[in-house]
């Protein structure tokens, strides 16, 4: 039996990563006073700054706010290729309308943001920031109680063996193909902060730019259709992960798993906690159980 390819969709906000229940103190207060909701709303707010500064400054976000796409690719048949060695992204005449001429330009400046995203903040950063930033992630991971490192850990596990024989990028620049599994990004929020986040939060060495879906204005069942369209197969298993109302109801459309974040302190499914062996439990209930070697692995983690 060929193995099963399997994709996790995953939330980012409150599933991946916490930043607005810190900004509203709601994370915090969900803990009957044992966690300092002030000391977690300025966390929240220094992680916005950050976010949002990286954007202005290296992600062209202050050009393209209003220009939000829901992927980073979806624009590409307007990129001609030109080299931008020497291009000059402040004089280029670019605006709000998007006409042929504009998309094309904007299919440039994404095709920077990948770039750029591949190379990771240490290319980005410089040194102080790069303490200031891994100060901060420290320090939110120790106020959350792993949060954070225990969702990358556990996106670490679903993605699997790295496939040392394939190449570590395939033509368009995603690196699927050198894991067993993908990980898929699908949020809420606009594409551009997202891709920031996936930096900041250390989950670009496990989602790829190419894998980062933005349903903020076709929604999530039409991503979620993409994705099936993109990766489907015989032998292709899909499984989706988030807090929300909207994943839920796209993934029981699409007749896929879902399992519900709870933040909560005693939630069902949270991190730390929630992991690749519990996940695959999920699978097996809608597909069955037919990977026994993928069975086998999930008992000892």
């Amino acid at each position: 039996m060929d193995k099963k390819l399997k994709v996790y969709i995953w939330d980012m906000d409150e599933t991946l990563i916490l930043l607005k229940s810190l900004l509203t103190g709601t994370y915090a207060e969900a803990f009957n006073g044992l966690k300092d909701v002030k000391h977690g709303v300025n966390l929240g707010k220094l992680w916005e700054n950050h976010i949002l500064k990286l954007c202005d400054t290296h992600f062209f976000y202050d050009q393209i706010e209003s220009l939000n796409q829901p992927y980073l690719d979806f624009l590409n048949q307007y990129d001609d290729g030109a080299d931008l060695s020497g291009y000059n992204f402040s004089q280029d005449g670019f605006g709000p309308l998007l006409d042929d001429l504009n998309k094309r330009k904007l299919a440039y400046r994404h095709r920077v943001i990948a770039e750029k995203y591949r190379k990771g903040l240490h290319n980005i950063l410089n040194q102080d920031l790069i303490r200031l930033w891994e100060s901060l992630y420290d320090l939110t991971d120790t106020y959350t109680e792993r949060w954070l490192s225990s969702a990358r850990a556990c996106l670490e596990q679903c993605a699997g063996q790295r496939r040392e024989s394939t190449p570590s990028t395939n033509s368009d620049g995603a690196s699927d193909a050198a894991f067993e599994h993908v990980n898929v990004l699908v949020t809420s929020g606009p594409l551009i902060p997202s891709l920031a986040k996936c930096l900041f939060y250390r989950l670009d060495n496990m989602i790829t730019c190419n894998n980062v879906y933005s349903s903020l204005d076709v929604g999530k069942p039409q991503c979620f259709t993409w994705i099936k369209e993109r990766f489907g197969g015989p032998n292709v298993q899909f499984c989706a992960i988030g807090d929300g109302w909207e994943e839920c109801e796209a993934a029981e459309s699409m007749k896929w798993p879902f399992v519900q974040i709870d933040p909560q302190p005693n939630g069902l499914h949270r991190f730390p906690g929630l992991n690749s062996g519990e996940l695959k439990h999920y699978f097996s209930i809608v597909y069955g159980d037919g990977d026994n070697e993928d069975s086998r692995k999930t008992k000892e983690l």
